[in-house]
């Protein structure tokens, strides 16, 4: 018999939208139906949205999700930006706070700029703590989703094992959700733009180099939650520049925004981007050799997983179709045609807020799966009781 969180999943992927169509779908009785239905409705998770074209009869009353009874906290922290949201269930962002700032100051700085930042989107929302349902958080290294802490980044000295779930739910009295930042941003592109594709591929270029892959609508991580390190796969053993994980000829020490920006004798891969803008001819020739070498090792994974789309975000995605160039150049090149009929290679359509985005989906997966809303729902009723 199934629970009132998977008739929730029913009407949240419009497999039912009426509570005849929940009776004719699942085999439940009427009354089964009508208790799921008027649960849900009670503790806000649905409402009844008007309704549907009768077939004889009364017409019957739509259901549908309830997004902004419940909202999310996010936060997508790069190498040197932060920004938070505040979201309802439907990953729309209500409020938005951005700021430059390097995560390499460390935890305690950051995290508590980020929940500051949360009471200051709630206080100008008007909205209150009790809404809230869900934190989440992404960062640019591997994370262990179980503990919510890091498990290594070269990006982020002090970061690692720092408890970051327990720092932000020692005020928040909430789930606290930590994600990769690239797994972050392919989920928030698919969700976005993409959600008839069943293979995505996102590679986020911009101080280092990471890749998010999303299969079938879910982050796809790895057994050691490292599925996507391909900045790291070594290109040449010969090369002379170290990469930040301490070894030779990785992709990022050739590819990345970090190490384009130092070849041109800058500091940033945003000095990169802007020296692109303005028409430099050598910062334009470099960046399209930056997307070559890449493609050579997105070549390999389009081989091995035969994405839809591959989408590329991050400094590099601004530089216009330059880097985007390259990297075709040797996808194309390297692939056998069949694996790229079909392949869309696209720069990101959310640009820097894809990382949101997919932090609020996260969030939103998470607290209106079916064990979270039957937990929910229990609680609930044993408090009324």
């Amino acid at each position: 018999m199934l629970t009132a969180g998977q008739v929730l999943q029913l009407i949240r992927d419009r497999t039912c939208r009426t509570r005849k169509e929940l009776i004719e779908v699942t085999g439940l009785s009427r009354s089964t139906v009508t208790d799921r239905v008027d649960r849900l409705i009670e503790a806000g998770y649905i409402h009844e949205s008007g309704v549907a074209t009768s077939r004889g009869g009364r017409p019957p009353s739509v259901l549908d999700i309830d997004a902004t009874s419940r909202l999310a906290l996010v936060a997508d922290l790069g190498a040197s930006h932060a920004r938070v949201a505040l979201t309802d269930l439907a990953a729309r962002p209500m409020a938005e706070e951005h700021i430059e700032m390097r995560i390499a100051r460390g935890p305690e700085a950051v995290l508590t700029w980020v929940r500051q930042a949360f009471r200051r989107l709630l206080d100008r929302t008007g909205r209150p703590a009790g809404q809230v349902c869900g934190i989440g958080l992404n960062l640019p290294g591997s994370v262990d989703h179980a503990s919510g802490r890091m498990i290594r980044s070269f990006l982020m000295p002090g970061w690692d094992d720092h408890p970051i779930s327990e720092a932000l739910r020692a005020e928040f009295e909430v789930p606290v959700l930590v994600e990769n930042d690239a797994n972050a941003m392919a989920l928030g592109e698919w969700w976005s733009s993409w959600r008839g594709c069943a293979s995505l591929v996102l590679v986020k270029v911009s101080t280092g180099i990471g890749t998010g892959i999303v299969l079938d609508g879910r982050v796809y991580r790895g057994v050691e939650e490292a599925a996507g390190n391909l900045g790291h796969v070594r290109l040449s053993e010969s090369d002379d520049r170290v990469c930040t994980c301490g070894s030779r000829g990785c992709v990022a020490s050739l590819a990345s925004g970090h190490a384009i920006a130092t070849d041109l004798g800058r500091d940033t891969s945003r000095d990169v981007v802007r020296l692109v803008h303005s028409g430099d001819p050598a910062a334009i020739a470099r960046v399209q050799e930056g997307g070559r070498t890449l493609g050579v090792v997105l070549a390999t994974a389009v081989s091995l997983l035969n994405p839809g789309v591959l989408v590329l975000a991050g400094d590099m995605a601004e530089t216009g179709e330059h880097y985007l160039t390259g990297i075709r150049e040797s996808v194309y090149r390297r692939s056998l045609p069949y694996t790229t009929r079909n392949l869309d290679i696209v720069t990101s359509s959310l640009g820097d807020r894809a990382g949101i985005v997919g932090t609020a989906v996260i969030v939103m997966e998470h607290v209106l799966s079916p064990r979270a809303v039957d937990a929910a729902l229990a609680a609930r009723s044993g408090a009324v009781t």
